[in-house]
């Protein structure tokens, strides 16, 4: 009499693949607390004059937020572990079958690094208005009349309202006399 000695039991790669996959919700988990492990060790490691001490110091709202990142990992966690699940999306018009769309991805990447590279030596006006407009091109907005009036406008006016109304200053370049 010959057994066989197939199993139909998979093998332990594909086991933990598979445990991975149905438990993938712990990778948030893990961001959130090396998150929330980075917020507390700058909030704690903050030098803070003696004359800036008192009841709510600078270091209070970044320690509550790094508490609250750990917490809701550790809640986040238990409750992947218990069984949760996330839900799907049903409320948007996405299709979940269908792939990424990783040239709209990267076009965006791209556009994101353009600005950051561009910032200081053209200023945020310049900058900022080749960012909208190169995120409404990689979005899908195909008007050339209109996309680089409105990444103008928006830029000039994102410009205006930190650097003169709120008192944050952004690189002007070479615009810097004109506003």
């Amino acid at each position: 009499m010959t057994t066989s000695t197939t199993d139909s039991t998979p093998a332990p790669a594909a086991e933990r693949r598979s445990w991975l996959r149905d438990h993938s919700e712990l990778g948030i988990c893990a961001l959130l607390l090396a998150l929330g492990v980075l917020v507390l060790t700058d909030a704690l490691t903050m030098d803070v004059d003696i004359a800036q001490r008192g009841p709510v110091g600078p270091r209070t709202v970044p320690i509550a937020v790094g508490v609250g990142l750990l917490v809701v990992a550790a809640l986040l966690a238990a409750d992947v572990l218990r069984g949760g699940r996330g839900q799907a999306e049903s409320g948007e018009d996405v299709d979940l079958s269908e792939p990424a769309d990783w040239r709209t991805v990267l076009l965006l990447t791209g556009v994101f690094l353009g600005a950051a590279v561009l910032i200081e030596p053209l200023g945020f006006p310049i900058a900022g208005a080749l960012l909208f407009w190169g995120a409404a091109f990689a979005l899908g907005s195909r008007r050339t009349d209109r996309d680089p009036l409105i990444a103008a406008v928006v830029s000039f006016v994102t410009y205006a309202v930190f650097n003169h109304l709120l008192g944050v200053p952004l690189p002007g370049g070479p615009l810097m006399g004109v506003l």
